[in-house]
């Protein structure tokens, strides 16, 4: 699919794509506008390299890129070194601490290797900000400053929150929304994507534009993700994440643990079938076929676009043999625990052998009924091991861990 295609699909095809599970459109009139002139639009999404390794959460935008991409329209990736040294307040209680040179630029090597799994690296033009930003002087930066106001810069939500509770707010917070939006300048962009907290970001960018004479760019938003809890949004620090580097038995396993409801959510942010496509897998489902089946099937794509068709493949059967016969993977992590007379809470061993993030994860384990000891289900939350209570240890469909006791 190449850039001639932006002017052989229609206008209202391309933006039922576009409008795929996005969060808002600031303004659609203004993209049918852009639309109508007929040309590959430049479509910009920026991000800060501040965490290597990119889980599933972060790929709802970099899909939505893709898109844009099919869709015939200039994929600018802004890779914000320069800002990344500055720490994106967005959505933070407190100041991000900044970024050394050197992790930015190691960072950033990984995001590249990353994303073309998903984008066509052939029609997609990767920049860094610190190209031009380097180059702005002390002078120009004050007069970027002078465009905005305290109070405008307060209108932001996480900026309101700290300023109420008294947590400090660093005067360089206040220049990264100005220099996300003087990108925008720079690049003459005609749309920006970035997540829900970016919101105000990207309005900027609008202002900024406007300011300097040139059309406002529009601000697309997509929804954060939640993970496979379906509750708080896919984190690494929740230990919510499916990573998009994860082994393809992981990532099939994780994502057959979701429920059956969250898995609609994830086909149509993170599969690239048609949304008519999907809307029969719910009315198959709805008539009674196994929704496992059809969460197959969103495993299976998800894994080929990370790895490839035949892991995915192996993923599935591997999945089959383990969970659906109910057999115990022969490569589970081994852990000896010297428990003494008293015996060791059983909270704790789950926590020390990396089955749940912490004992209250493990507490929360066992009152859902989801902690097995070689099969058998464990209810009690102030059960104490004790020597001779060696065995499999289960948390969950997926994890497992053999352990000796003494």
């Amino acid at each position: 699919m190449g850039p001639e295609m932006s002017n052989a699909v229609t206008i209202e095809k391309q933006l039922e794509l576009i409008r795929r599970g996005a969060d808002e459109i600031l303004l659609e009139e203004d993209l049918v506008e852009k639309l109508k002139l007929g040309r590959p639009l430049r479509i910009k999404a920026g991000f800060d390299p501040t965490a290597p390794d990119l889980h599933l959460g972060h790929t709802v935008l970099i899909n939505k890129l893709r898109q844009f991409q099919d869709l015939g329209h200039e994929i600018i990736f802004l890779i914000g070194d320069f800002t990344g040294m500055i720490g994106d307040p967005s959505g933070k209680s407190a100041t991000r601490p900044p970024l050394t040179e050197a992790e930015v630029k190691e960072n950033a090597r990984t995001y590249q290797k990353q994303i073309f799994k998903i984008l066509d690296k052939d029609r997609t033009r990767v920049v860094f900000n610190a190209e031009w930003m380097s180059k702005v002087s002390s002078a120009d930066m004050i007069k970027l400053a002078s465009s905005s106001t305290v109070a405008r810069m307060l209108e932001r939500d996480d900026f309101s929150k700290r300023y109420k509770a008294g947590q400090p707010i660093g005067i360089h917070e206040f220049l990264y929304p100005l220099i996300q939006g003087f990108d925008s300048m720079v690049l003459e962009s005609d749309v920006e994507l970035g997540g829900t907290d970016q919101k105000f970001n990207l309005l900027m960018g609008r202002q900024l534009q406007q300011a300097s004479g040139q059309k406002p760019q529009v601000v697309l938003t997509m929804p954060i993700l939640e993970g496979l809890d379906g509750v708080q949004k896919m984190s690494k620090s929740l230990d919510n994440y499916i990573g998009i580097e994860d082994r393809p038995a992981d990532m099939f396993g994780k994502i057959m643990s979701i429920s059956d409801e969250l898995m609609w959510r994830y086909f149509e942010l993170l599969s690239f079938r048609p949304m008519s496509e999907i809307e029969n897998f719910k009315k198959e489902v709805n008539k009674g076929k196994n929704p496992r089946d059809i969460k197959f099937l969103l495993a299976e794509e998800i894994i080929a676009r990370f790895h490839s068709e035949d892991e995915a493949i192996k993923a599935r059967e591997g999945f089959i043999a383990q969970f659906a016969k109910g057999s115990v993977p022969d490569d589970i992590p081994e852990f000896a625990f010297e428990v003494g007379d008293e015996g060791m809470p059983i909270a704790n061993l789950l926590k020390d052998a990396g089955l749940t993030g912490s004992t209250s994860d493990a507490m929360r384990m066992i009152q859902q009924g989801a902690v097995k000891i070689d099969g058998k289900k464990v209810s009690d939350k102030s059960l104490k091991v004790k020597t001779g209570m060696d065995g499999v240890y289960q948390v969950g469909k997926r994890k497992f861990a053999r352990v000796s006791l003494s």
